[in-house]
């Protein structure tokens, strides 16, 4: 199938896409946005976060044929051209990014966070990113970077 999606804010097309193939393998593999990262193929681990019509969701569990026509935002469509987002930034900054493969989608977990609850708890925060997990970082400074945009500023 030929697969028709908007892709932070693009119109981009895949073809010969199998439908039961993942909006993740889409993603990294025919459209060479290789931000969202594959880990577990379960949904367990966060890292392949995007927004499907502003909703977060794991990429890796999306089928193809569930994007059709609908609107995907990854990491790489939160920078503004060569800024990146505030919650990009601070992450840089705050020094929570280290061998950066939970990263992307610990970045499009606080970015969502932060839409909704401009002032997050640490409690609220940590509920945010429970779907997310790190193997390097200890979470401590990841949290730092998301109170310091929380905050008005960066890391």
């Amino acid at each position: 199938m030929r697969l028709n999606v908007t892709i932070n804010g693009e119109p981009r097309q895949a073809d010969d896409v199998w439908e039961g193939e993942s909006l993740l393998y889409v993603l990294r593999e025919r459209l060479g946005l290789p931000g969202s990262k594959n880990a577990c193929e379960q949904g367990e681990c966060g890292s392949c976060t995007v927004y499907l019509d502003d909703v977060p969701v794991c990429a890796c569990l999306v089928a193809a044929g569930q994007a059709e026509g609908r609107g995907v935002r990854t990491v790489e469509g939160l920078a503004d051209g060569d800024t990146l987002d505030p919650v990009q930034q601070s992450f840089v900054d705050a020094g929570a990014v280290q061998c950066g493969f939970c990263t992307p989608g610990l970045v499009v977990a606080a970015h969502d966070l932060l839409n909704r609850v401009p002032d997050p708890s640490d409690e609220e925060i940590r509920e945010a990113l429970a779907g997310n997990l790190c193997r390097c970082t200890g979470y401590e400074k990841i949290l730092d970077a998301v109170r310091a945009v929380a905050k008005g500023g960066v890391a």
